[in-house]
């Protein structure tokens, strides 16, 4: 039997400062090692500050979970020396005086599958280090300390994963809850990061680090499982020890043996108090917590008849959900989610790509009702759609410029009709017979046109034609 645990770090990026000091909380943006401050580098006789939004928007990740919220919380000092570490502690949290992290246990579903969550805990991300250097020979590891600070939100999970895959959907769940909570970017280069406990029926634990996204993960956990049970076949012990994912050779090796909680040397944090979180801060962030994707789903589903694989695209990502929200009318709703799932997904696929958007939501608006009206076709939408991304101008400006307005005269068309007719005379035969061939007539017309024919038109004056 295979048990797989995960542990999940998670940084708040959508605070304005770090965990305990006024330093930016979007570290990514300044020169290396110019984000910190007296505080955040642990220089002597310097003291935390809590950010009380941090508090806030755990508790909130650990409501939206369905875990436990206690009344208090308490930090903790974790002992360690490391080079990204500059005050040689992390400020973090600890159950050892019962419930004391943002959030206790609760559980999330992954399809069928119940995963239990232990804990959420709130702490401080260490810095971040640089190797440089083309071999293990020369290299020169670097420290930059911009990092050392932020929010951070661990999330630790029972060993119920049975497989790799359940592994990966979850990350994935999770990865959306987070972004729709608004409480984090996790597409953000190291805003969210994983790490696995790996064990086999008769083996120890292993940790897995170093693993720097879901894919990876995925494979490394597979690999694990493999390797212990290769192991295990050939009576050979199963170490207890900490394993770094070798991402060129795709193996896991072995790092150091696994740190007990007592080589740490928890002890409390004393320049920070206990924190009361009321019922009244419970209540209030109760109802600012955003509709759930599963809310969103049925929702779209039940009000709009929008078929339920589109809605569970649609309403799974933040940035197209709001897009949807606020571009749609009761009637062009289904055509508006057409729109976003067929088409702007493909052109908007980046975060870059995104925030060079000029898409406004009337654009998708407009762009619904002329489709509706037949007014514009599918294929011209589609240009006028990649043409407003890329520019912002208005629809109708677009659709002159480019000269996508519908073939909708009758006379026009059925010259084009005629002479398609007498392109294909074997393809008209075949239509008289079997009317589901006129769709490649119709194809022929479109492609005369450039995809501008009415369709509705077309296909009722190419049957007349046609007898």
């Amino acid at each position: 039997m295979t048990k797989i645990g995960l542990e999940i770090h998670c940084q708040l990026t959508k605070l304005e400062s770090k965990l305990f000091c006024s330093c930016k909380a979007n570290y990514r943006e300044h020169e290396i090692n110019s984000n910190i401050c007296p505080v955040c580098m642990g220089l002597p006789g310097t003291l935390p500050r809590i950010n009380q939004k941090a508090i806030e928007k755990a508790t909130l990740i650990a409501m939206a979970l369905n875990c436990s919220t206690p009344d208090k919380i308490a930090f903790f000092r974790k002992n360690y020396f490391y080079p990204d570490l500059p005050k040689n502690f992390q400020i973090t949290q600890l159950n050892i005086y019962g419930d004391t992290s943002v959030g206790g246990s609760g559980m999330i579903m992954v399809g069928d599958k119940q995963i239990r969550i232990t804990r959420i805990q709130l702490e401080e991300d260490p810095g971040r280090l640089i190797y440089e250097g083309s071999s293990s020979k020369n290299q020169t590891t670097l420290v930059d300390y911009n990092r050392a600070g932020v929010a951070l939100v661990e999330i630790v999970t029972e060993p119920d994963f049975e497989n790799p895959k359940q592994v990966r959907e979850f990350l994935n769940i999770l990865s959306d809850l987070l972004e729709n909570l608004n409480v984090a970017d996790p597409s953000l280069e190291g805003a969210m990061r994983a790490d696995a406990n790996v064990s086999i029926e008769g083996g120890n634990k292993v940790e897995i680090k170093n693993i720097g996204s879901f894919h990876d993960l995925e494979k490394a956990v597979h690999f694990e499982i493999t390797r212990q049970e290769s192991l295990h076949s050939r009576d050979i012990p199963i170490a207890q020890e900490t394993r770094h994912w070798d991402d060129k050779r795709k193996i896991t090796i072995s790092s150091r043996s696994k740190e007990e909680e007592l080589d740490y040397r928890y002890f409390l944090e004393g320049d920070i108090p206990w924190i009361t979180i009321g019922k009244e801060i419970h209540q209030r962030l109760k109802l600012e917590m955003p509709e759930s994707i599963s809310s969103k789903k049925e929702r779209y589903v039940s009000s709009y008849n929008i078929p339920e694989q589109v809605a569970m695209v649609l309403s799974s990502d933040k940035f197209y959900s709001d897009l949807f929200d606020k571009s749609h009318t009761k009637n062009n709703a289904k055509e508006v989610a057409n729109i976003i799932t067929t088409d702007l997904m493909g052109l908007v696929d980046t975060r870059e790509k995104r925030e060079r958007s000029k898409l406004l939501p009337s654009h998708l608006n407009d762009l619904a009702d002329l489709i509706q009206s037949g007014k514009l076709t599918r294929t011209s939408a589609k240009n006028a759609l990649y043409e407003i991304v890329k520019s912002g101008k208005e629809l109708s400006q677009i659709i002159s410029e480019m000269d996508l307005g519908n073939v909708s005269d009758k006379n026009q068309l059925l010259t084009i009709i005629k002479q398609v007719i007498s392109e294909e005379p074997q393809a008209v035969e075949q239509a008289k017979s079997n009317p589901q061939t006129v769709n490649f007539l119709v194809g022929k017309i479109m492609q005369k046109t450039k995809g501008k024919a009415d369709p509705k038109l077309t296909l009722v004056l190419l049957k007349k034609e046609l007898g």
